[in-house]
C-alpha cells in the first residue's frame, strides 16, 4: 500500500491512553527522539489496576520531558467524554492521533461489559468524529490479536476473515477496525490499525501473566495454567511494539480516488507480533528462571508445588501467532527480541519496583 511519509518533528501528536503500558513507552520514545513538537498524553488514571503503577510512569515520562526539546502535556480525562474529546481538538489541533486508550483484558470484559461499550466503543467513535471535524494527518490506533478468536489456520494473517470473536473485547477490537474502515472512506482519514500481540516487560500490566504469576509466586501462591498449559502465544516485548508504532506513524496511507470519483479508503491494518509463538509451559519455565537469576525468588524455589494445570478459560484461545509480514514489507521492521531478554529485563525491573 502507497505511503505518505510524516516527519514527526514540529507535530502534535496526542497519545491516548498514556501513561498506560504501550502509551507511556510510546510517548518515551517520541521525547526522547523529537528534536521539536509537542507531546499530548490523555488518561483518565482509571483503577483497573493498582494506580500506582502508571503513576509510576507518568513519572517516567516526565523525567523524558524534563530533557527533551519537544513539550509534553498531560490531560487527566476519558476519551468517552464527548466534550473533553471535542476540547483538546479544538484547542491542540493534533496532526496525529494515537489511540491506545481502551479498557483491556479479555477475562475482565466477560464480568463487566459496561466500561468496554463506554471505552472502547464510546470512546474511540468520539476519537473518529473529532478526527472527522480537524485535519489529522494520520490516526493509528490499537486493536488486538484477539480479534483472531478461535482461528485454527496460523500465522494469523490480516487477510484472513475475523467475524467469529469469542470475547466482548475481542468484539470491541473489531469493531473499531469497521468503524474506522468507513470514516476513512466517508471522510478520507488515513487510518491505521495495529493487532498487537501478547505485549510484555518491565512495568507492564500487572494483570498480564507474566506478572500476576511473578506476583503470586512471590508471596508463595499457586500460579494457574490453563489449558493445563497446551497454550502457545506469541509474545512480543514492549520496545518492539513501540517500534513498529512509531514506524507506522511516520507512513500514512495514501488518499486516492477511485474510478467513481470518491475516495479510496486511506485505511490498513497489520499485525505487530513476534511471529515464533512459545509454549506457555516453556515461557514459565523461562519466566521462573530468570526470576532466580535477578534474585526476586531463592535458588531453591519449589516451582512444581506452586503450579496448578486447569481447563481452558472462557473467552481464552489455544493459540495466537502473527504474520508480520505486512508490517516488515511496508516499514521494514519485523519484532526480534526474544522471551529470554524480555523477560529477563522484566526480572531485574520487578526486583527494583517492587524491592523484593
Amino acid at each position: 500500500m502507497k505511503k505518505v511519509k510524516i516527519d514527526l518533528n514540529g507535530r502534535t501528536i496526542l497519545v491516548t491512553g498514556s501513561p498506560g503500558f504501550v502509551g507511556a513507552n510510546l510517548v518515551i520514545r517520541l521525547l526522547n527522539q523529537l528534536t521539536c513538537g509537542t507531546v499530548i498524553s490523555l488518561d483518565n488514571m482509571n483503577p483497573y489496576y493498582d494506580p500506582k503503577l502508571k503513576e509510576y510512569r507518568l513519572k517516567k515520562i516526565e523525567d523524558a520531558a524534563s530533557s527533551s526539546t519537544a513539550e509534553h502535556i498531560f490531560i487527566n480525562g476519558s476519551i468517552a467524554d464527548r466534550r473533553l474529546v471535542d476540547e483538546v481538538f479544538e484547542r491542540y489541533s493534533p496532526s496525529i492521533v494515537v489511540n491506545l486508550a481502551a479498557q483491556a483484558g479479555v477475562r475482565y470484559s466477560i464480568d463487566h461489559p459496561d466500561v468496554y461499550i463506554e471505552s472502547n466503543l464510546v470512546g474511540f467513535y468520539n476519537i473518529l468524529e473529532a478526527c472527522r471535524h480537524h485535519p489529522v494527518e494520520h490516526l493509528v490506533y490499537a486493536s488486538s490479536s484477539s480479534v483472531y478468536g478461535g482461528n485454527k489456520k496460523v500465522p494469523f494473517s490480516t487477510d484472513d476473515k475475523v467475524d467469529n470473536p469469542v470475547s466482548l473485547y475481542a468484539a470491541t477490537k473489531k469493531a473499531n477496525e469497521l468503524l474506522a474502515h468507513s470514516y476513512a472512506k466517508l471522510y478520507n482519514i488515513p487510518s491505521t490499525g495495529l493487532r498487537f500481540f501478547t505485549v510484555y516487560g518491565p512495568a507492564g500490566r500487572p494483570d498480564m501473566f507474566y506478572y500476576s504469576a511473578t506476583e503470586k509466586l512471590v508471596a508463595g501462591k499457586s500460579i494457574q495454567i490453563f489449558n493445563y498449559g497446551n497454550c502457545k502465544r506469541d509474545f512480543t516485548y514492549i520496545d518492539d511494539i513501540v517500534e513498529g508504532v512509531y514506524r507506522v506513524m511516520q507512513g500514512a496511507p495514501k488518499k486516492l480516488t477511485g474510478e467513481d470519483g470518491l475516495p479510496i479508503p486511506p485505511y490498513a491494518v497489520y499485525n505487530i507480533g513476534g511471529g515464533t509463538p512459545e509454549n506457555l509451559l516453556d515461557y514459565i519455565n523461562t519466566l521462573q528462571e530468570e526470576l532466580v537469576r535477578a534474585g526476586v525468588l531463592s535458588c531453591d524455589y519449589d516451582f512444581e508445588v506452586h503450579r496448578e494445570l486447569v481447563p481452558m478459560q472462557q473467552g481464552d484461545v489455544p493459540v495466537t501467532y502473527a504474520d508480520s509480514s505486512a508490517l516488515e514489507e511496508d516499514y521494514g521492521f519485523r519484532p526480534q527480541i526474544d522471551i529470554r531478554a524480555g523477560l529477563r529485563a522484566f526480572a531485574e525491573w520487578y526486583k527494583e519496583y517492587s524491592g523484593k
